[in-house]
């Protein structure tokens, strides 16, 4: 009888040992987990310059390459970039507002309606923003272009 108690009490250890052992690797794998998602996600919300080295874009805008042309020559990055997510109109021509100021962009005037115009301007450059709601993605266009060397600058004088 001593044998069979001490096999059972030693099975019993040895069960509980390993459910102790499971848990506590699941817990820490569950903490590392989230502190990586939490990392990811961090990441993921800030956000990026793409085509255009000083026009920032939300990270939850994704471009749509069908509907872009960049042109990149040293010292010149010109073109349309569009770019597509699921974010309210309001908060982009916030964040347009904001973040175009941030890197030296003069904001000209916009047209807020359900197309929304942008305009903005830098010494050698301008850029016209577009912005539109469809039903599933808002989009924004993108637009930067070089300014004409003796181009009047104002509509009036």
């Amino acid at each position: 009888m001593t044998k069979q108690r001490f096999m059972i009490f030693f099975l019993f250890g040895a069960i509980m040992l390993f459910l102790m052992g499971n848990a506590a690797a699941d817990s820490d794998t569950s903490k590392s987990e989230t502190s990586q998602s939490a990392v990811q996600k961090d990441q993921g919300s800030a956000p990026v310059y793409r085509d255009f080295g000083d026009v920032l874009v939300p990270s939850e805008m994704e471009p749509d390459a069908d509907s872009s042309f960049v042109y990149i020559t040293s010292g010149l990055t010109v073109g349309v970039m569009t770019v597509k997510g699921r974010v309210e109109t309001d908060s982009l021509i916030a964040f347009f507002q904001n973040n175009m100021a941030k890197d030296n962009w003069k904001l000209i005037s916009y047209f807020k309606s359900p197309k929304t115009l942008m305009l903005f301007r830098k010494e050698t450059r301008w850029s016209a923003i577009n912005i539109t709601e469809g039903s599933y993605y808002t989009y924004a266009e993108i637009w930067v272009a070089p300014t004409v060397a003796d181009a009047d600058t104002g509509l009036m004088k």
